[in-house]
């Protein structure tokens, strides 16, 4: 998959493509329904695939200070996006005077200039241009002026429920992780780097990598989980219990992500890893002494050796 930063890196003698445009934020059913019809569409007519989206979120720069919780880092994004079978991925800078672009421009710039926009696939819920003004109405004129045909792609359900990015990011913050993997189609996962925590994991028994995280990362709610840890340029997953929370026992302020790694005893500090959550297993509880706690903890490996095995 070639990788674009900016519509304006299309290199000269670029043919007609199929294009999809979004956020994309969590490359969920929704949107790999949407990135599959454009691939499978590309292919039959016999042209390239354009993934078009954007950095950082529109939301910071049209709103700032609204950020959402990102449910996919841009590389993590980048590698599904490919899986899906995409011939090129287009990262559009979104920029103030980006964001102030009209839609009709938006279409005649980066559509039919820049392109060479054959058909366009979209979602019924698609919005595009200044004050988000464009619709797939407008989207559908402007192709019969420019040239270019407009395909909407359903939106995708479970349970009743539309699988959105805004969906997904409430399943996450209410640590509803297994509603959020359905969603999804794999489990929420959370990247971090392993920095010094309070050692007090280790004087416990149960040694834990203390994950610094994005700050905009869609972090689950407080309380334990099951989770598969995976290390860098390691394939084999590793079970984890991950705690979330203050550690109210020891009247803590700082919300961490501390992962305990069953059957494992090595330096871990400085390294990137990745946590796939797989199941909420309780709530954060504060303890009166150590020994509950110890106890508690003992449980909850427990608990996530049945979840994962």
């Amino acid at each position: 998959m070639q990788r674009w930063r900016g519509y304006d890196a299309a290199p000269g003698g670029w043919g007609r493509s199929v294009v999809t445009i979004g956020v994309f934020d969590g490359v969920h059913k929704g949107h790999q329904a949407t990135i599959g019809h454009a691939v499978a569409r590309a292919r039959e007519l016999g042209v390239q695939s354009v993934v078009v989206t954007f950095d950082p979120h529109p939301a910071e720069v049209v709103r700032p200070g609204t950020h959402p919780a990102v449910l996919t880092e841009p590389a993590r994004k980048a590698e599904l996006i490919e899986a899906l079978g995409v011939d090129v991925l287009c990262v559009v800078p979104f920029t103030p005077e980006f964001s102030r672009l009209p839609a009709e421009a938006f279409v005649h710039d980066v559509l039919v200039e820049h392109l060479h926009a054959a058909l366009v696939v979209v979602g019924d819920n698609f919005r595009f241009g200044h004050r988000a003004a464009g619709d797939v109405a407008l989207l559908e004129r402007l192709g019969r002026t420019f040239g270019f045909a407009v395909e909407g792609a359903p939106l995708v359900a479970g349970a009743g429920t539309v699988f959105s990015s805004t969906y997904i990011r409430s399943c996450v913050d209410a640590g509803d992780v297994g509603a959020a993997a359905a969603a999804l189609g794999r489990p929420h996962r959370l990247e971090g780097v392993v920095v010094r925590g309070d050692q007090r994991g280790r004087e416990l028994g149960f040694p834990t990598a203390n994950l610094l995280c994005h700050r905009y990362a869609a972090v689950p709610a407080d309380g334990i989980y099951a989770a598969w840890l995976v290390r860098r340029g390691q394939r084999k997953p590793l079970a984890a219990a991950v705690s979330i929370g203050t550690n109210p026992t020891f009247s803590g302020r700082e919300r961490r992500v501390e992962a305990y790694v069953l059957d494992f005893d090595a330096d871990l500090y400085g390294e990137r890893l990745v946590l796939d959550f797989v199941a909420h297993l309780r709530g954060q509880i504060r303890f009166d002494s150590i020994e509950p706690l110890v106890a508690q903890i003992t449980e909850d490996v427990a608990q996530t050796r049945r979840a994962l095995s």
